[in-house]
């Protein structure tokens, strides 16, 4: 992990690899952003118009590198652009802030330590810079650089450490921001690297045993059901997915608690560690990154993971169900008919909807502790990618005023999302003229007839939220800001931000 610090040092004195300063798109061209006045005084005021020189404009994530000015302790300044100026008297948007000490980081790989002069203009920015700066400095490296050869040093590793400048190490507002999004970059990063590693090593097994290590190590309860007990206790939909891997499934529960909370929340993730598609196998160019359809359970635990090291007052439950969807000769067919451990009876038509089965176990189970919310989480349908996008996720609720407030959060943390319906007229063609329902209704609507189908599992009474990232989860496309290629850690922070809200009793 990167390492983070707030510095007092002046942007000329301080020793580091490069100096990160903003640079934003005004009316008549590149206008040099507050930090970078040491910067633009070297250059006798005339820091912008060299920028303009070398190419930039200030458009937003746009690098420019140029030699440090004599008497600097760094030999780069790297200009990273802001986007348009902020209206008269306005901050800079954090979101902005965060994608450009992302992209700033992404451009220092390799480099041993970096100075980051961005705009500072509260606590907030404080959080927004470091935590942009710490996504953006990932990488997933654990399998390369295992064959050295002429020439080859290995993976170049990310920027190994991070100084603020313009952040007050002695502030308490400052200090908590920075603690803060160290943390929430921390367990983001460590969903990025589940989500990357390839499924044959991340099995159920292997992913229970990571989070329960992980878990014990932060004080938080672990309590994990293998394939006998799944059986034993009636999960049919755990076991009907994960019965045609040699893999057996799990459902790990994750119970973080605070002696003072008065609230209690459970998150459930859909954990398919590698998903063919069953019998109903997903067609040629369709599997290849399908290790990633367990972000939603990834994004479950680091959450948990990040709650108790925040020392949140609300007790926070995970509920990671783990499982891998293969064709074989033991696998669910297309026309079986699984008891839920609801006890409501589906009938499977197609083996490749087989998130919303192991989910509708989990959200059962974690409705007999009736919390006051749930929240799933789930890379659950190609359909809400065509509706919304690559970059945005859905999310649907059985509450209005609770979707609108897990939208407005994930919204303040940077994470693109949009508000979805669950009409009822669809509901019907879900019916099934053998079991109480089927796993697939009509074409059109998939992603909120997905929906539909988990709220028939959530308990009488209990306010839930769905967030299905199945766009954002996983980036095939080049880097972009914080964002790296693979696994993006989608939902965490808004999760993150919803345990934090429910614990200051400042949810809408």
């Amino acid at each position: 992990m990167t390492a983070l610090t707030l510095s007092t040092a002046g942007a000329a004195t301080l020793r580091a690899d490069a100096l990160v300063v903003g640079v934003a798109k005004g009316p008549k061209g590149p206008v040099a952003a507050a930090g970078a006045e040491a910067v633009d005084t070297a250059y006798a005021g005339k820091l912008a118009s060299v920028l303009e020189a070398l190419g930039a404009s200030g458009s937003e994530g746009e690098i420019t590198k140029l030699p440090a000015p004599d008497g600097f302790k760094v030999p780069v300044v790297l200009a990273v652009g802001l986007g348009s100026l902020p209206e008269t008297d306005e901050s800079y948007d954090e979101e902005v802030l965060r994608r450009a000490a992302g992209a700033a980081a992404r451009a220092l790989h390799g480099a041993k330590k970096a100075a980051f002069s961005l705009p500072l203009d509260d606590a907030s920015a404080v959080t927004a810079v470091a935590e942009g700066a710490l996504l953006g400095a990932y990488a997933f490296t654990a399998y390369q650089g295992g064959e050295k050869k002429a020439g080859n040093n290995g993976p170049k590793l990310p920027l190994a450490e991070v100084a603020l400048l313009g952040a007050k190490p002695r502030d308490k507002e400052h200090k908590a921001a920075a603690e803060r999004a160290a943390i929430v970059a921390a367990e983001v990063n460590t969903a990025r690297d589940l989500i990357n590693t390839p499924p044959n090593d991340l099995t159920p097994e292997a992913f229970a045993a990571v989070a329960s290590a992980t878990a014990k190590e932060n004080g938080i309860k672990v309590q994990i059901l293998d394939e006998k007990a799944l059986v034993k206790g009636g999960y049919g939909g755990l076991v009907g997915v994960g019965k045609g891997s040699e893999n057996p499934p799990r459902l790990v529960k994750l119970s973080y608690t605070h002696p003072k909370a008065e609230k209690t929340l459970a998150f459930v993730g859909k954990g398919i560690t590698y998903d063919s598609g069953g019998i109903s196998l997903k067609p040629a160019g369709h599997n290849e990154t399908m290790k990633c359809d367990m972000s939603g359970a990834a994004a479950v635990f680091a959450a948990v993971v990040a709650a108790a090291k925040l020392g949140l007052r609300v007790n926070v439950t995970g509920w990671l169900a783990l499982a891998e969807n293969m064709p074989s000769g033991s696998a669910t067919r297309p026309g079986d008919v699984l008891r839920m451990y609801s006890g409501k009876t589906v009938e499977v038509l197609n083996t490749d909807a087989e998130g919303r089965l192991v989910l509708a176990d989990a959200l059962t189970k974690a409705s007999e502790e009736n919390p006051d919310a749930i929240v799933d989480v789930a890379t659950l349908t190609g359909a809400m990618v065509l509706a919304l996008g690559n970059r945005t996720f859905g999310i649907m609720a059985n509450d209005d005023a609770f979707r609108t407030s897990v939208h407005e959060i994930a919204e303040e943390v940077g994470e693109a999302s949009w508000p979805m319906p669950l009409p009822a007229d669809l509901r019907k063609s879900m019916d099934s003229p053998t079991a109480d329902l089927q796993n697939i209704g009509e074409r059109m609507g998939g992603g909120l007839l997905a929906g539909l189908f988990l709220q028939e599992f959530v308990g009488e009474g209990i306010t839930w939220a769905h967030l299905d990232i199945a766009g954002p989860a996983f980036h095939e496309g080049a880097p972009y800001g914080y964002t790296p290629k693979g696994g993006t850690g989608s939902a965490v922070r808004t999760l993150v931000r919803l345990a934090e809200r429910t614990a200051t009793g400042d949810l809408g």
